[in-house]
């Protein structure tokens, strides 16, 4: 044993096939221990102790310590609860009703809380083909050179996804059809499961749809986007125009989600439809105008949000594109505007105590 697992106790094969199978889920690994007198060399070291009943019924004498739950299958009875309180118990979890509050302590041991928390971004088109992937696909990069790190998400089912915009459809890893969550999570633990974009900052991970194109239920993106921004990470979501359950989650609990205009008068009309959507949701809504206009900040007034950013268009992007290449420059007008985003994201969401 390591003595940086939580140590598990527990004679009950049911109470421990739930234990096993909720710290997967959290990606907590485990030491077992087949009795407490197995376990007292041990006892003090691990970070964290979960019992079943069994195994505190007859406890041997060991030092009081904190960190102890007692998982029971049900509503615990009188019983259960002098068990716990002669063994030191800190916390009683019935299963299945309280899987929520085991998956969040083992998580808690998997990834500490981050002193800074992490931003949940939301990028979403004014009209089709405005650039709102490749805007938060860039997004995603510049974040993830921050000691926090990033993770970027497709929250669009009819995109051609972000893991080919990436190179990435090839990669081994997991997509949104293998993701299934719930309550706490371990974003450290996803983020090593998913195909990864090498860049000069490091690795970022990349949570896409596959072939499939099946998208995330409400419950794993909401479990997502918690340990992101508990663990500190940036945590970018490319949204669908037309929204849906999974990407108003995304809009309820962005920090900022970027509404992306090109300067022209029909998309600007279409971009204000899209905008009174995203305006019942949520007043953190930020324009960035895209291609050449004389005056984009009268552009953006057909539209209704503040300009954060006027972007014009990068060279060669399109033909990068076109060759399957993305292109992931660390200069230009797409990873300085999203630096800029970025920048105004943290200090509007310190200043409002996010």
């Amino acid at each position: 044993m390591t003595g940086e697992r939580p140590l598990v106790i527990a004679a009950d094969e049911t109470v421990l096939d739930e234990i096993l199978r909720v710290a997967a889920v959290a990606g907590c690994e485990l030491d077992r221990a087949p009795d407490l007198t197995a376990a007292s060399s041990h006892w003090a070291r691990a970070p964290l102790v979960v019992l079943d009943e069994e195994a505190v019924r007859h406890p041997p004498v060991l030092p009081r310590r904190g960190g102890i739950l007692l998982v029971c299958k049900g509503s615990p009875g009188p019983a259960t609860w002098e068990h716990a309180f002669r063994g030191g118990v800190e916390r009683v979890i019935s299963l299945p009703d309280e899987e929520t509050a085991l998956a969040g302590a083992f998580a808690d041991v998997v990834e500490t809380p981050a002193e800074q928390p992490g931003l949940v971004l939301g990028v979403v088109g004014g009209r089709g083909g405005a650039g709102a992937s490749v805007f938060a696909a860039t997004l995603a990069l510049v974040a993830d050179r921050d000691p926090g790190g990033a993770l970027l998400v497709d929250c669009d089912p009819l995109s051609a996804g972000l893991d080919v915009l990436l190179g990435l459809e090839k990669a081994p890893g997991t997509r949104w059809p293998d993701v299934r969550l719930s309550g706490r999570a371990s974003v450290s633990s996803l983020a090593a499961a998913l195909p990864q974009r090498s860049h000069r900052g490091g690795n970022l991970p990349v949570l896409a749809f596959g072939p499939e194109g099946q998208g995330p239920d409400v419950e794993s993106l909401s479990a997502i986007l918690t340990a992101g921004r508990r663990a500190g990470r940036t945590v970018v979501c490319d949204l669908p125009r037309s929204l849906g359950e999974a990407a108003e989650e995304v809009v309820l609990r962005a920090d900022l989600v970027v509404l992306m205009v090109p300067l022209e008068f029909q998309a600007c009309l279409a971009a204000k439809k899209v905008l009174n959507r995203l305006s019942k949701l949520t007043a953190r809504i930020g324009l960035v105008a895209c291609g050449h206009s004389k005056d984009p900040a009268r552009a953006a007034e057909l539209v209704g949000p503040p300009l954060m950013a006027s972007m014009p268009r990068e060279r060669g992007v399109s033909r990068a594109l076109e060759n399957a290449e993305f292109p992931a420059k660390s200069r230009g007008p797409l990873a300085t505007t999203a630096a800029g985003i970025l920048q105004t994201a943290r200090r509007e969401a310190q200043a409002a105590g996010r």
